[in-house]
């Protein structure tokens, strides 16, 4: 199980990969907990047939059938889970000329939630690769059409050729500006405090443009872009404009400011709005940005980036490129999928922010099957993928649009700029394939992880790159409800991916077997969590406070199975998370925040999708703020306390189940030493809940600043437990 698997290029070895060495003992723990999830689904049929309390065994079945399926699809992934290792070195010995096109597609769409300078440093990061510049072509897609946005990069354009040589002259790791001169770990020469103070002076400029909401005369220095600016009359709003594309810098043209090398392209592309446009949202402006690099560069590799996912490591391409020009596998893989990592996240993660169990511990074994999924970000595409499966070229519209078409025209060329207009416009997909068989596919709001799902479903594989310093660097939300909103959408689109035509328990089972399907459950199912955390949350506590046994007692067998199954659940879970790099308390806050997202996120976006389903409501994208401006709230992150200032009716339900658990356990309490009633596993229970809802008593109870939760919510948290407590007396008793 340990021998590595090795892949070269032309004799030198480029990549290897090692399975994990826990995969047979999970395996075989595989087995004997499935073996107790079958006895327990006997135990419940059996009081099902035999027990008068019906309807409390019907709900404890359904919470359990969802837990076994759950428990299933990560299973799944602990079949086969592989480490792998790049060597770059061994890739920059090849003559440059074999270098392949690199385009980057970097995507935005409000100046206010995700600042330009944000997009400025995202953008630099990437330009400033240690690859050859003129072989990299940076896109940025702009879909809030704000001449605020173009003003940023027009800055950054200027700034990029002195940057970019200082960086590569020296070394430098942190190739974000923003980065680089806000650390503190390296002593500054001439050069970067001349740097530093061209740097200070362009952020100046932007942020003094965006408090005034608007590009006036004087800041625009370069008469060759003044008339671009004249577009924004009026009428122009970020839903009804025309296309943009503008290239604010040409390698064919433009040099460094040592005249030592071609920069990079750089082009800004706002695609063409309607108020009768179809809004497909990141998708679309992605595929706008497929069409419109291929008319000016066709690079045959393609970077998406989020806007605020900055490059952390110059070597990034590369280690992607070891992958991809390999021979051996070359024709079949889709992408190389890095995870995303975030700056700023507090020691413990209260949030947990970092995700780890979703883009790493599922990354390695989905990487062991057929692939991880794509994550929007830090995703290195061979342009292929896009045009059909391996084995099924589909023709695009145009020959100009083809992968493989070679570009012999400069980018500033009229008849190359009228081409890109055309392709950027709204009409322009009609009646076509984009976005079904060809480019990102639509039909869910969270269109990159069903453009993943759908390429391995046509055959396509990928690979999980992870290398230890972290290749991309984002910005962690420090609010609580920016995490809930945030997870709510992505369970929204999730959802209607699990149950459309496409569900991975139907179609994706059949397309890339068995494994691979049950895994790629996880996520599209997340919102069922809320069913056996509200169940496990709500009815064994008021069952405890009426003394009603619903689990088996300390003298039953059955007992030890619910002992087993749920800490042999929790073990292997925290197994999988500390092995990974994770620690026992961020494992801790990352299994809390599992059930608070299940009083939230889960359970408001299957309410949403239900009243979807039901033309009671639609479903829309709202871009998560990418700023952190709160002051009081980056300093209670920092000390590890939740912050929960928003009158959000999300946080009711969570609120409530806390009271119901501190109550119940209070009561139990009560009566074990009074009247010894021994209800043992009610009572581990309540107190587990109690034990993680230790920051929503103290947000109740203990504290006065901003981030306490509203009166407003404890209210009616209090005044819905009541009504829980009456209506559990009917139930149980």
């Amino acid at each position: 199980m340990e021998s590595h698997i090795k892949h070269s290029v032309g004799g030198t070895t480029l990549h290897t990969y090692h399975p994990c060495r826990r995969i047979v003992p999970y395996r075989v723990y595989a087995v004997i907990h499935t073996c107790g999830i079958v006895a327990l689904m006997y135990h419940h049929v059996h009081s099902l047939l035999t027990a008068d309390k019906t309807l409390i065994t019907s709900l404890l079945l359904l919470a359990d059938v969802v837990l076994a399926f759950m428990w299933a699809t990560s299973t799944a992934l602990r079949f086969h889970p592989v480490h792998r290792s790049e060597y770059p070195e061994r890739y920059v010995d090849k003559p440059e000329e074999d270098f392949p096109k690199l385009d980057v597609f970097i995507c935005t769409a409000d100046p206010y939630k995700e600042p330009p300078m944000m997009v400025v440093n995202t953008a630099l990061s990437v330009m400033a690769y240690d690859y050859p510049s003129d072989k990299i072509s940076v896109y940025v897609s702009d879909d809030g059409g704000s001449s605020l946005t173009l003003f940023a990069l027009l800055e950054a354009a200027k700034f990029s050729k002195h940057w970019l040589p200082f960086c590569k002259k020296n070394n430098i790791q942190d190739r974000s500006p923003q980065v680089y001169f806000s650390s503190t770990s390296h002593s500054w020469s001439d050069e970067a405090q001349k740097l530093k103070v061209m740097y200070t002076d362009m952020k100046n400029r932007v942020e003094h443009v965006l408090d005034s909401g608007k590009v006036k005369a004087e800041f625009i220095t370069c008469d060759q872009f003044r008339g671009i600016f004249d577009l924004w009359t009026d009428k122009f709003t970020r839903h009804d404009h025309p296309t943009i594309i503008q290239v604010l810098q040409n390698r064919e043209t433009d040099m460094d400011n040592t005249n030592t090398f071609m920069m990079p392209n750089l082009i800004y592309v706002s695609r063409e709005k309607s108020k009768v446009s179809p809004h497909q949202f990141k998708a679309g402006a992605l595929n706008t940005l497929l069409r419109v690099s291929a008319v000016f560069t066709n690079a045959p590799v393609i970077l998406t980036q989020d806007c605020d996912m900055y490059s952390n490591d110059p070597g990034t391409l590369v280690r992607a490129l070891c992958y991809l020009t390999d021979p051996k596998i070359k024709s079949g893989l889709g992408y190389v999928q890095f995870p995303q990592r975030f700056q700023g996240i507090n020691k413990n993660d209260i949030y947990a922010g970092e995700y780890k169990r979703n883009f790493e511990c599922m990354g390695i074994g989905l990487d062991g099957l057929r692939g991880p999924n794509y994550v929007g970000t830090g995703c290195f595409f061979n342009r292929r993928v896009f045009f059909g499966p391996p084995s099924n070229f589909i023709l695009p519209e145009i020959d100009e649009l083809r992968p493989n078409q070679i570009i012999a025209k400069c980018i500033t060329d009229q008849d190359v700029l009228a081409l890109a207009h055309k392709v950027a416009g709204f009409i322009y997909e009609h009646n076509t394939n984009w976005g079904s068989k060809i480019g990102f596919r639509y039909g869910s709001l969270v269109e990159d992880y069903y453009t993943g799902y759908k390429l391995h479903c046509e055959g396509w594989r990928s690979v999980f790159c992870r290398p230890k310093r972290a290749a991309f660097y984002g910005d962690i939300s420090r609010s609580l409800i920016d995490v809930v909103n945030q997870q709510k959408r992505w369970c929204l689109g999730l959802l209607e991916m699990a149950f459309s035509r496409y569900s991975p328990i139907t179609y994706g089972i059949k397309s890339v077997g068995l494994l691979m399907g049950v895994g790629y459950c996880q996520n599209p199912f997340w919102a069922f969590w809320s069913i056996p955390i509200i169940v496990y949350g709500v009815l064994p506590q008021l069952a405890l406070l009426y003394g009603v046994s619903v689990f088996p007692k300390a003298s039953s067998p059955w007992f030890w199975l619910y002992m087993f199954l749920f800490f042999g659940a929790y073990a292997q879970d925290l197994l999988d998370f500390v092995l990974e790099g994770g620690s026992y308390r961020r494992w801790w806050n990352d299994q809390r925040m599992w059930l608070i997202r299940g009083l939230t996120s889960y359970l408001f976006s299957f309410i949403d999708f239900t009243l979807k389903i039901l033309n009671l409501s639609t479903l829309g994208f709202n871009i998560t703020s990418k700023t952190n401006d709160d002051e009081e709230q980056s300093k209670r992150y920092e000390q590890e306390i939740f912050d929960f200032g928003s009158s959000s009716s999300m946080f009711l339900p969570m609120t409530t189940v806390a009271i119901v658990n501190l109550v119940a356990l209070v009561w139990g309490l009560y009566d074990l030493l009074v009247w010894r009633e021994r209800l043992v596993l009610e009572l581990m229970l309540a107190s587990f809940a109690v034990v993680n809802c230790l920051p929503i008593y103290e947000a109740i109870l203990l504290r006065t600043d901003g981030g306490k939760l509203p009166k407003n919510v404890c209210f009616l948290g209090v005044i819905l437990t009541f009504v829980l407590i009456v209506l559990g007396y009917v139930v149980i008793k």
